[in-house]
């Protein structure tokens, strides 16, 4: 079952409960999804989970870091919604990878492509996204290659 179909039955599933904000995240998810269904014209159950879990992971770092300026302005109840959603869309997505294992796995792409140096920055980074998909922060990422870059590997 793709993550589209997952988000449409969850969307079911969670009426049914009666679970607002479940319910709210799911919607906003598959919204999302439909967007960029018609953007490359393709019918929204078409969407490739590869596709579907870049845009997941930018929902949830969007709801993570909203739900930071919320909570240093002092708004519990808007924070709370926040995380709530976070969790939600949270759900769909695979565990996040350490700083270990991002300079593990960069250190690979780098010997892989035999870089060395800045000059290389933007094809060991396209590697490297393309790899780690949503297992890994962006910029997380090019911190470790910048490193690794400077240090000579």
């Amino acid at each position: 079952m793709s993550i589209y179909e997952t988000i449409s039955d969850g969307i079911k599933e969670a009426m049914r409960a009666k679970d607002r904000e479940k319910l709210s995240a799911l919607r906003d998810i598959k919204s999302k999804l439909m967007l960029e269904a018609t953007k490359t014209g393709i019918d929204g159950s078409e969407i490739s989970d590869d596709v579907a879990m870049k845009i997941l992971s930018k929902l949830h770092k969007q709801r993570m870091e909203t739900a930071e300026l919320y909570a240093g302005q002092g708004r519990e109840d808007l924070q709370a919604e926040e995380l709530a959603q976070a969790e939600v869309i949270g759900a769909f997505l695979p565990e996040p990878m350490t700083e270990q294992e991002i300079e593990v796995a960069v250190k690979g792409i780098i010997q892989t492509m035999d870089a060395t140096g800045m000059g290389d920055m933007g094809k060991v980074m396209g590697a490297a996204n393309a790899q780690l998909g949503a297992q890994a922060d962006g910029s997380v990422i090019a911190k470790i290659v910048k490193a690794q870059l400077l240090a000579g590997n």
